[in-house]
């Protein structure tokens, strides 16, 4: 069986039972950045369900373009007023360089590796709640998620004033 049909096959059954949202923001007024790894059940790990979040996912759960663009629509359209990111240990952007990505991957990109995962964390925090179109954002969270353990360390919180 190929994988399409292995996601189809899995579908219908979802689609049977699932539970029907029907508002599209969330209604815990939260987004949640983090990376794509595979190890990462974001919905578990923050007690999460259905609804209740916004949840982007890219390479290192970092700050990028299109993260600002989607914060701007939950913010401004969806409610959105808290935005936690969730970067994690073992990360495979953790202690290389865009040189290196770049060599492996064929593409000329700023990857945004993690040099250091609380400064990073930070600095990513700091452009945000300096970026003047998210000013509906009132309450931002940094967490560092241990992939071996399950637990998060609470590295950064700030509050509007």
């Amino acid at each position: 069986m190929t994988q399409i049909q292995r996601l189809l096959d899995a579908n219908a059954g979802y689609a049977s039972a699932r539970a029907n949202v029907h508002d599209a923001r969330p209604s815990r007024h939260l987004a949640v950045i983090t990376c794509m790894d595979a190890r990462i059940d974001v919905f578990a790990v923050l007690g999460l369900h259905l609804g209740e979040a916004h949840v982007l996912r890219n390479a290192g759960g970092r700050l990028t373009e299109d993260v600002l663009r989607s914060l701007a629509l939950s913010s401004h359209v969806l409610g959105v007023d808290t935005v936690v990111f969730m970067q994690h240990t073992k990360c495979g952007l953790a202690g290389v360089t865009d040189e290196e990505l770049a060599a492996l991957t064929g593409a000329d990109l700023g990857f945004l590796p993690i040099h250091d995962q609380a400064a990073d964390l930070r600095e990513d925090i700091d452009v945000l709640i300096a970026t003047p179109y998210l000013s509906r954002i009132t309450t931002v969270g940094g967490f560092v998620y241990d992939v071996e353990s399950g637990e998060l360390d609470g590295v950064v919180r700030w509050q509007r004033p």
